[in-house]
C-alpha cells in the first residue's frame, strides 16, 4: 500500500539519510512537529497508515535510522543507541527547527526516548509504542557458572561469521519476513506483500549484512529508568498489549514504576507494531494526546495513580 509523501533527503556525519515529511495545508507553527522513528529492520514505510492522517493537522516527519531502510549503511559506524540518538537530535535541530514530539516503535522507541531526553526544551513530547531497551536492574551479569557458560557459548556461536551469514540470508527471505510479522501481529490483515517487500528491499543494499553483523555487538545502551529521569517533556506510553516479543503485560510494570508523573498510558488489543496493525486506534489516541499537550507541562517523579 504505497502512500504519497514529500521525500526530503538529509545527511548526518556525511552519510545519506532518507527522510520524508507531510505538511498540513495550513501549517500552524504553534503546534509541535511530529517525528516518527521505526523499529529494527523497518523504515519510514512502516508509518504508511499514520503519516497521511497525522499530517492533516501537524507537520509530520519520519526518518530511516542509519543502517536501515533507504539510509546509508556504512561499515565504519558504531551502530547503537548513541548514534541513533544523536542522529535524531541533529534532525530536530537542523531540519525541523521547532519543538517536536518524537514517537518511536520498538528500537525506535528507545532512540526516541534518548533523543527526547537529550533535546530537553526542544522536545515537546515522547511517544513510546512497545519500546525496547533495558532497565538498570535488567543489566546485571548472569549468576552462577552455569549461567555464565551458557551465555558465553551462545555469544560465541552468534558471533560466528558463517552462522551470521546463514541467519541473514534466512531472515531476509520473503517467507521468513512474513512469518516473523505474523508472529507479532494479532490481526494479520496489514501483513501484506507491500509491507514484506518494504522490509526485504533494504536487505539487498551492499552494506546490509555488515549492519546485521553489528547487531551482535551493540551495547544495551543507557537504562530506560535513567532516561525517564532526564526527560522533561510529556510522555505517552502506547501499548499493543498482546505483544509476544516484549511480553507487554509484564513489561508495563517497570515502565509504570519509572515513568514521569504526568505520563499517559493507552492499552490496545494489538501486537508489537500497533501503529501498523490498528492504525486508526493509534492515530486517534495520538491526536487526542497531542491536543492536550501544553508547553508548560514538565513531568516530575512518578505518581503511580496518574498512570
Amino acid at each position: 500500500m504505497p502512500f504519497v509523501v514529500e521525500i526530503t533527503p538529509w545527511s548526518y556525519r556525511g552519510h545519506a539519510v532518507h527522510a520524508v515529511q507531510q505538511l498540513p495545508q495550513a501549517d500552524d507553527a504553534s503546534l509541535p512537529a511530529v517525528l516518527l522513528v521505526h523499529g529494527f529492520g523497518a523504515s519510514t514505510d512502516h508509518w504508511r497508515h499514520n503519516i497521511p492522517v497525522l499530517g492533516q493537522t501537524h507537520c509530520v516527519h519520519a526518518v530511516d535510522l542509519l543502517g536501515f531502510g533507504r539510509s546509508a549503511k556504512p561499515s565504519d559506524l558504531a551502530y547503537g543507541g548513541p548514534l541513533w540518538r544523536d542522529q535524531l537530535v541533529a534532525y530536530v535541530r537542523e531540519r525541523i527547527g521547532r519543538p517536536t514530539v518524537i514517537a518511536g516503535n520498538s528500537l525506535g522507541g528507545f532512540a526516541a526516548l534518548a533523543a527526547g531526553a537529550a533535546l530537553q526544551e526542544h522536545c515537546a513530547g515522547v511517544v513510546l509504542l512497545n519500546a525496547a531497551g533495558p532497565f538498570s536492574d535488567e543489566q546485571k551479569p548472569p549468576k552462577g557458572w552455569g549461567a555464565i557458560a551458557r551465555q558465553s557459548i551462545g555469544t560465541a556461536l552468534l558471533k560466528s561469521p558463517v552462522l551470521q551469514r546463514l541467519m541473514f540470508e534466512n531472515l531476509r527471505r520473503p517467507a521468513t519476513i512474513r512469518r516473523s510479522l505474523n508472529q507479532v501481529y494479532v490481526d494479520k490483515t496489514n501483513v501484506d506483500d507491500w509491507l514484506v517487500e518494504s522490509i526485504r528491499r533494504p536487505s539487498l543494499d551492499p552494506g546490509a549484512f555488515g549492519v546485521f553483523r553489528t547487531v551482535f555487538d551493540i551495547p544495551r545502551g543507557q537504562p530506560l529508568d535513567e532516561l525517564f529521569a532526564e526527560l522533561t517533556a510529556p510522555l505517552l506510553l502506547l501499548w499493543g498489549i498482546r505483544d509476544p516479543r516484549v511480553n507487554a503485560p509484564a513489561r508495563r510494570a517497570p515502565f509504570q514504576r519509572h515513568a514521569p508523573a504526568a505520563t499517559t498510558e493507552v492499552v490496545l488489543d494489538a501486537g508489537h507494531c500497533p501503529h501498523d496493525e490498528v492504525p486508526e486506534q493509534v492515530n486517534a489516541a495520538l491526536l487526542e494526546w497531542l491536543v492536550g499537550l501544553t508547553s508548560a507541562t514538565a513531568p516530575t517523579k512518578p505518581d503511580h495513580a496518574a498512570i
